[in-house]
């Protein structure tokens, strides 16, 4: 594992479900391991499916980058929320905490 500098805590349908971090080589992201053993846990995508092994990255997940905003909306939250556009990782963190669907991303647990 390479070392953090953010993270962000996974949340499907409002219960907590691993960790997605930045790191010196790219991103990482790890289901909890009491997520993976409760009953029914939901994947959070198709190309993230349950497992106890961490993913890695050199960019942002597909599908955490689609959480984030585009076009005037993205203007908006990079100009009200002063984060440059090209910081992937701080939007996600900023603005993804209720998103429209399942999967929230949110700077504290």
């Amino acid at each position: 594992m390479a070392a953090s500098y953010r993270q962000g805590f996974v949340f499907v349908q409002n219960v907590f479900s691993g960790i997605i971090r930045e790191t010196d080589s790219g991103y990482e992201f790890e289901y909890d391991k009491d997520y993976l053993a409760s009953l029914n846990p939901l994947p959070i995508s198709l190309t993230l499916p349950l497992q106890e092994e961490l993913f890695e990255n050199k960019t942002l997940f597909p599908f955490f980058d689609g959480l984030i905003p585009e076009g005037w909306l993205l203007n908006v939250v990079s100009k009200n929320w002063k984060i440059d556009k090209r910081d992937r990782f701080g939007l996600l963190l900023a603005v993804c905490k209720d998103s429209v669907g399942d999967v929230s991303v949110r700077s504290e647990r």
